[in-house]
């Protein structure tokens, strides 16, 4: 039986001031979308490890068909946010512009150009379902680039493949800036996102 205190996830602070994505993105906008919406998802999925933690203490029964599909969605909902901020940088300032180094490589001989990756990010997030992300994923079994659609936090994921650029296209990303123009948030994102990340992420992989 563990008696320890077990660790728990911690919502990460933003790597810029709320209103260095402006005029792209709000400072309101921004500070709603950190401090409201991603910890609801890390205060979620603590509330969720809680619940699986006491019943181990207690020795009794949970529904772990819900539980586990609650926490998977909480989780995915921290993770894909902690990669997502990073992503971004102001405009002149590390964001905006287009990949060079090793990611450029990479977008040129999967896509044909940088415009042709673009395009096909573009369409990937304006087309998710409902909620969801639009990400830039690595599959090491056949070292290519590959975008993938979330849908939620937890949908249509490819098991293993490593994420190195995420776009949150849920309408609590955009609502304030944009209502429900999710093409208009879009486009802004491109004004500020960070390649200089994306690259350490693939550098790492």
């Amino acid at each position: 039986m563990a008696t320890a205190p077990l660790k728990k996830y911690e919502l990460p602070p933003l790597p810029y001031a709320p209103d260095a994505l402006e005029p792209h993105i709000s400072k309101e906008q921004l500070s709603l979308h950190h401090d409201k919406h991603h910890q609801a998802y890390v205060t979620g999925a603590n509330a969720d490890l809680e619940k699986l933690e006491k019943a181990r203490q207690e020795g009794t029964e949970v529904d772990m068909k819900a539980l586990l599909k609650e926490l998977s969605f909480n989780i995915g909902g921290h993770v894909l946010h902690d990669l997502f901020w990073p992503t971004m940088a102001p405009a002149g300032k590390g964001g905006g512009g287009t990949p060079g180094g090793a990611l450029a490589d990479l977008i040129d001989g999967e896509w044909g150009s940088f415009d042709r990756f673009k395009a096909e990010f573009t369409k990937t997030a304006a087309s998710v379902e409902g909620s969801g992300w639009a990400a830039l994923a690595y599959c090491t079994m056949t070292d290519r680039p590959m975008i993938m659609q979330i849908e939620k936090h937890n949908n249509h994921v490819y098991p293993t493949f490593r994420i190195l650029m995420v776009l949150d296209v849920w309408e609590h990303a955009y609502y304030v800036d944009h209502r429900n123009n999710r093409a208009g948030f879009i486009e802004a994102f491109w004004n500020v996102a960070n390649w200089d990340t994306v690259n350490k992420r693939l550098e790492n992989l």
